[in-house]
């Protein structure tokens, strides 16, 4: 898309760096330049003040990746591209099987209402809940990773959803501020909210983590 719309040699592409490394490989290929900009916390899209913030005279296209099942907020983004003549181009993760979305709310739901000392995600009217993925506060009780590993311990299943940023992965690395990203990248954990999960399941999920919730300060 980008090469038929005339992006190439001397353009720049604001991108996000929380996950999605082939995003940036395709402006790259496109002969372009990607460069970063920040998140929205709430939905771990790109946040359109850092995208404004971000763009030059080179400015040729925006990329807009949908995280976690949530979409983006695309209203603003899309005045940006208005406000500048600039192509806005989304990026949608694998999609949730839509005789599954329901049953995902449900569990979403029910881990909203049941987990402490962990951030919850932010609903929406979109959200698929590809993943449920909550923040872990990084204030050394332990720390996410510590957290995940004992969780994991209790038996159950879940995964860091970006370990590296992409502005610090050989290639693209950058010497820029993005600290919802940083603090996105050290804190978020994915929980497991798959369709085929029973009651028992999803409470042993809550019990796993409820039982580190005192080690950990309250989340805001």
């Amino acid at each position: 898309m980008l090469r038929a719309a005339g992006v190439g040699v001397g353009d720049e592409v604001v991108v996000p760096a929380f996950g999605n490394v082939e995003v940036a490989e395709a402006v790259a290929m496109a002969g372009a330049l990607p460069v970063f900009a920040d998140i929205a916390p709430a939905t771990y899209c790109l946040d359109a003040a850092a995208v404004e913030a971000a763009l030059t005279s080179r400015t040729a296209a925006v990329v807009v990746v949908h995280r976690f099942g949530r979409p983006a907020d695309m209203g603003p983004l899309h005045a940006i591209g208005q406000r500048h003549g600039l192509l806005v181009l989304e990026e949608a993760e694998s999609e949730v099987p839509y005789d599954e979305i329901a049953r995902r709310r449900e569990r979403a739901a029910y881990l909203d209402g049941k987990l402490r000392g962990v951030r919850t995600p932010d609903w929406s009217d979109g959200h698929t809940y590809q993943q449920y993925v909550v923040r872990v506060p990084g204030n050394g009780r332990p720390d996410r990773d510590a957290f995940a590993r004992a969780v994991r311990g209790r038996g159950v299943d879940c995964r860091v959803p970006v370990k590296t940023p992409v502005h610090r992965l050989p290639g693209f690395r950058r010497c820029v501020s993005l600290p919802e990203t940083e603090r996105a990248v050290d804190e978020t954990l994915a929980l497991p909210v798959d369709a085929s999960l029973t009651r028992r399941d999803m409470q042993r999920i809550v019990s796993a983590c409820n039982a580190l919730g005192g080690l950990l300060q309250p989340a805001f």
